[in-house]
């Protein structure tokens, strides 16, 4: 079983959370937002393996967690879809 923090998932129906069907929401929202002992419990759950294929094909992670995510699973910040999103998509020069 998985115990993570119900603030994580303010926008859902946390008590009915499938963690099997909805893995990557999951694992992305973690990452995302979850503190240290959110990130082991979701790592100790889903596995290393499932927890970096999921990472590395989400469409977004912030930009102050990518590098904590890529040092967690020990893949450059270039391998991440979200990365590469980001850096084809630029946003405006800031005045």
């Amino acid at each position: 079983m998985i115990k993570l923090d119900k603030i994580l998932f303010w926008d859902v129906d946390f008590e009915n959370l499938d963690y099997e069907k909805y893995a990557s929401f999951v694992i992305e929202r973690v990452f995302d937002r979850g503190d240290v002992e959110d990130i082991r419990q979701c790592r100790r759950y889903y596995g290393d393996k499932k927890v970096s294929e999921d990472l590395l094909n989400v469409k977004y992670i912030s930009w102050n967690r990518i590098h904590l995510t890529a040092a967690i699973i020990n893949q450059p910040v270039g391998k991440f879809r979200c990365y590469n999103l980001r850096q084809s998509n630029p946003q405006l020069y800031p005045y």
